[in-house]
């Protein structure tokens, strides 16, 4: 049923009535009610299948590749009851579901790790982007579209990165205070102390110390793939605030950081990424097989 279906239902109720306003007070309530649980079990199956549909190609893409294939995928989700889409990100339960995947994998099997988010929260990507890294066998990471801020920290935990030709990464400098971390600390370093109020002195220290661990961090994960001589020349300039927090960095100028990137995307990694469209009810962020591979 839609709206337009239940008014002609009403109007259809009166005019059978004899236009009895009190049979239209009852039947209106009762048919949109009616209406509701109609979409709302037709919200359901859709789910349900593609539920089923990701799971199924998630397997093929599992058997083919011999690997673990970690799906992480956030995207503008409807909320019910809310007029406008939220944008999902990297949450704590996303964490706590790839280290579930992660130790139900053998160490030697390979991890294939496909990533479309925008990133935001650096807490719960650095402890996905450890475990990544603390995996003994190969690790690669698939960016079919994009895998910004904290999903680039994730990719850089990676052996190999594997981005579509036209997908992009992101810096992974932090913010604080809605502002880039760099930016407080070249405001309370440029102006005379004296001009610059407390709470800005404030968010400069703050922003400080967050970067110095950024840094580090990156670093640390980069460790082994990228440089044998404790080098952190990509990961500092990753987290420089060098460029806006949004900027998209693409496969050329990945390649020129010196990040190690191919575009040989397999076409069902790009099938399976498409079957994570938003739908009307959020699904969960992150898929795997059952069990262990």
């Amino acid at each position: 049923m839609t709206p337009e279906s239940v008014i002609a239902a009403v109007l259809a109720w009166s005019w059978a009535f004899g236009w009895n306003w009190a049979w239209v007070a009852i039947a209106f309530p009762a048919l949109y009610v009616a209406n509701g649980i109609i979409r709302m079990r037709r919200q359901m199956k859709q789910r349900e299948r593609a539920l089923k549909l990701r799971r199924d190609m998630l397997a093929r893409v599992q058997a083919r590749r011999k690997s673990r294939v970690i799906a992480i995928v956030h995207r503008e989700e409807p909320t019910p009851g809310v007029p406008y889409s939220t944008r999902g990100f990297i949450r704590q339960d996303d964490a706590e579901q790839v280290l579930a995947a992660i130790r139900a994998t053998n160490p030697s099997q390979p991890l294939d790790i496909i990533l479309h988010t925008p990133g935001v929260i650096i807490m719960h990507a650095l402890q996905i982007a450890r475990a990544i890294k603390a995996h003994k066998g190969k690790k690669t990471v698939f960016v079919p579209h994009l895998a910004m801020s904290g999903g680039t920290l994730i990719a850089l935990a990676a052996d190999e990165i594997v981005m579509s030709d036209h997908a992009v990464l992101g810096p992974i400098d932090p913010q604080v205070g809605g502002a880039p971390a760099a930016s407080w600390v070249k405001v309370a370093r440029d102006k005379p102390i004296a001009t610059v109020d407390d709470e800005t002195l404030l968010l400069a220290d703050v922003s400080q110390k967050v970067l110095d661990q950024m840094r580090k961090q990156a670093c640390e994960l980069m460790q082994g793939n990228y440089s044998h001589d404790g080098s952190c020349t990509i990961s500092d300039l990753l987290a420089s605030g060098k460029w806006s927090h949004d900027y998209p960095i693409t496969v050329p100028e990945a390649k020129e950081l010196g990040l190690t990137v191919s575009t040989e995307m397999p076409a069902d990694i790009i099938e399976l990424t498409a079957l994570f469209a938003a739908t009307n009810i959020r699904p969960p962020s992150v898929f795997f097989t059952a069990g262990r591979v």
